[in-house]
């Protein structure tokens, strides 16, 4: 191979894992973005509620037979899915019992309009996931593992016999469930009564409850919502990388930096945040050591917070 053609194929090697990884980030933002942007809660617990996602996955993909039900291909597709209900439930309950008293009304007259409290909660509640997973897990590293991780698809060759893209089938099939799920979650947003309550809540929480809407009930499904498509944005990451009890400390920086760079309060621009966040992270490979790959993530935030801080898809404007 000439030179050329090793620059080439690096670069689309690169351009491939980026896209498919950055499928998987921006789903996970996404999840931010449905707690985030609608409510504007400052949930710095949302990377350990995807931890939890993964290790509920896991026990039940080990645990439930699943695995011997639908084999090592589908079994753990069919874990992770079954383990969204669960992290709704959980998101629910957690909205009703903790994160409503910060919230809605209920923060009038409180100092940052509960922001302050919101931040010590949502933080309370990552320590006790992080230490609570940790004495009931362990810190053995755990994967959903998957044959599919280890094969690939081979695009190519593009030029004469050489320049091939390889695209690893674990992560392909995560990254088509994950625009799969972006689409039901834009549909049901766009076209559906509680998508249609969930932004007039969004816009206006006092109008919206001049019109009928129970804008705490749409907070908690929001909050619901968001929870369990960043678990299952976890699950799918997990059939590729083995996860512990503090993975989520890892992740929660870059989901909030997927939903500043795609504009607060657009779920969509949250997914091309995340890709985004991929894209650079696997482009940067290419000029600079890997063990540098997030530096590289937050400068290009940094360049987009200045050029554009409104995001890519943000409006400058006021939240009513």
């Amino acid at each position: 191979m000439t030179e050329g053609q090793i620059l080439l194929e690096s670069f689309l090697q690169a351009l491939a894992a980026g896209l498919l990884i950055g499928a998987i980030y921006g789903l996970m933002c996404v999840g931010l973005a449905m707690i985030f942007g609608i409510m504007r809660v400052i949930n710095f617990a949302q990377g350990d509620f995807m931890m939890l996602g993964m290790y509920v996955a896991f026990f039940i993909f080990t645990g439930f037979g699943i695995q011997g039900v639908f084999g090592s291909y589908v079994g753990p597709y069919v874990a992770i899915f079954l383990m969204v209900p669960f992290l709704f439930a959980f998101g629910y309950a957690i909205h009703r019992l903790l994160i409503t008293r910060v919230t809605g009304i209920r923060t009038v007259g409180m100092e940052g309009e509960g922001h302050y409290a919101q931040l010590v909660l949502t933080l309370g509640i990552a320590l006790v996931l992080q230490n609570g997973g940790q004495i009931l897990f362990g810190s053995q590293l755990v994967s959903i593992r998957t044959p599919l991780s280890s094969v690939a698809w081979e695009l190519g060759p593009f030029w004469g016999d050489f320049v091939s893209v390889f695209l690893n089938k674990g992560r392909g099939i995560a990254a088509i469930f994950s625009v799969a799920v972006i689409l039901g979650l834009w549909l049901l947003i766009s076209r559906t009564r509680l998508g249609r309550s969930l932004r007039a809540a969004a816009d206006n929480p006092e109008a919206s409850t001049y019109v009928g809407i129970d804008v705490d009930r749409a907070y908690r499904t929001a909050f619901a919502i968001g929870t369990s498509i960043t678990a299952l944005a976890g699950g799918l990451l997990a059939t590729n990388y083995p996860f512990h009890p503090f993975v989520g400390l890892e992740y929660v920086i870059v989901m909030y930096a997927g939903v500043v760079l795609g504009g607060i309060g657009s779920t969509i621009g949250a997914f091309w945040g995340g890709m985004a966040i991929g894209l650079v992270q696997q482009l940067s490979t290419l000029v600079i050591p890997m063990q540098l790959q997030n530096a590289t993530i937050f400068v290009f935030f940094l360049l987009i917070v200045v050029l554009r801080p409104q995001g890519f898809f943000g409006r400058i404007s006021e939240r009513t």
